[in-house]
Formats: C-alpha cells, structure tokens, sequence
C-alpha cells in the first residue's frame, strides 16, 4: 500500500511540473500557426490588418503575451479537471453524505465489522480515514490496560493522523489555480500596456492621425486584457468550487469520527 502510494504521489508530482512546460509550447504552437496563419491577415501577411471578421488574426495581434494567457487558461482547464477527477475518487465509490450515515448507523448499533466492510468497499480518501477509526475503535475495545479516556484519546488521534494524510492530497495544485486566478488579470492588463504603447509609437511615427489605425491598435491590445479577465473568472469559481466540496468532506469526516468516539464512550 505504500509502495503504491508513493508511486502515486510521484506520478502526480511528475504530472503537475510536466502542465505548464507542455501547456505553453501547446500555446504558443497555436499562437504561431493558428493565430498567426497568414490566410487570416490582408494579403497573406500577418504584418498587416486582419481579415475584417477574422477573429483569430485579431487575437494573434495581440502580441506575445497572448500566448502567455492561453497557457494558463490551459493550466487552469486542465488542473480542474484533474482535482475533478481526484476529489472524485477520494470521496469514494458511493454518495459520501449517504456513506457517512450508514457507517454511524453501523458504529451506532455495535456492527463495527461490517461497518469496516463499508469502508473497504467505499474506498477513497473518506474510506481510509473512518477505515483508521474503526480499527482502532476495535484495539481499544479489547484493551485492558489504558482507560477509557485514554482509549478515547487513541480512537481520536487515529482519525485526525488519517485526515492529515489524506487531506493534503485533495487540496493539492489548488494553490495553482489561486496563483493564475491572482496573476491572470495582471497579465492581461500588460499586455494591453504593451499593446497600446505600440499603437500610440505607430501613430507618432506616421505623422497624420489615422483614427482606423488607432482604433485597430487599441482593440487589438484590449485582447490581452479580455483574456486575462476570463481567465482569471474561471480560476476562481473553480476554485471556491473545489474549496466548498473540499471543506464539505473534511466536515463529514470530522462528523462521522466525533459518532465514532461518542458511540465508543457510551458502550464502554
């Protein structure tokens, strides 16, 4: 169990470094020959104007820090849906609320054994950790030596060392998701800085106002800020998501292992 574990944690740490690497060549290969097609640009040239309509060639006028935010709308995609997937497995094979019950009901009623079954079958990050609680609810019930406080404190610390272990890993690459959701607007709003910089420094060479250049340059830079912000919207409801359903597990936990002990203190 843990070799599998470790085996797991290091493919998962392999998996979080290889994202953003992966994801910004990905990008910036969609920037270059996607975007930057010249059958989007007047005559076949990506130093001119884009076709009138051509959205990809309006965002590829963005500039270099356009691909820079597609990566880490990327990174964001992809890291929900690996937590998506992760919080899935931890909370196990059945609904957690209705596992939670039967497993009190069990403890409850003294069917420690085939609250035990419950658990191996549930599986999951939820499982293990009432799993703990069980068992050492089963050693304190057939110890002599200590009493019952101490047997009490022994079935609370089993569960709250489990939780600590099995915690981390729901919560993992969230910081992530807060980081991009922080910094995503940021860049979003220098690549307009940028951008509109370029467009005053054309105008200022070319001598004659020319409203339509000008008018061009500034959609074009506010392309940057467009996708900074959407990025950065979607970092945080995923983000507050995966928190609401992280804090959720953590409660019935902490739920089920107060029934465990409660349940232990009355029987003994």
């Amino acid at each position: 169990m843990e070799i599998k574990k470790s085996s797991q944690s290091s493919a998962s740490l392999v998996f979080t470094y290889a994202v953003i690497p992966v994801s910004l060549v990905i990008c910036t290969i969609i920037f270059l020959f996607v975007l930057g097609n010249p059958a989007n640009f007047i005559e076949n040239n990506p130093d001119n104007n884009p076709l009138p309509g051509n959205y990809l060639g309006i965002v590829y006028k963005g500039g270099y820090i356009v691909p820079i935010l597609m990566s880490t709308l990327l990174i964001v995609i992809t890291f929900c849906v690996e937590r998506l997937v992760s919080i899935g497995r931890s909370q196990g094979k059945k609904n957690v609320n209705q596992f939670l019950h039967d497993v009190r009901s069990m403890v409850n009623s003294g069917s420690i054994d085939q609250a035990l079954k419950a658990c191996q079958e549930q599986k999951g990050s939820v499982g293990n950790v009432i799993y703990a609680g069980l068992v050492t609810y089963q050693q304190m019930s057939k110890d002599t030596v200590l009493d019952k406080e101490q047997k009490i404190a022994a079935i609370q610390k089993s569960v709250e060392e489990t939780t600590s272990l099995e915690m981390p890993m729901l919560s993992k690459n969230l910081s992530i998701i807060s980081t991009i959701a922080s910094i995503a607007t940021l860049l979003g709003l220098l690549g307009t800085v940028l951008g509109m910089i370029k467009a005053f420094a054309a105008m200022a060479t070319a001598g004659a106002p020319d409203a339509v250049a000008l008018a061009n340059g500034i959609s074009e830079a506010l392309i940057n800020t467009a996708l900074g912000i959407g990025t950065s919207a979607v970092a945080i409801i995923m983000y507050n998501f995966f928190t609401t359903k992280i804090d959720a597990i953590t409660y019935g936990i902490d739920e089920a292992g107060y029934s465990i002990v409660q349940s232990f203190s009355a029987k003994h």
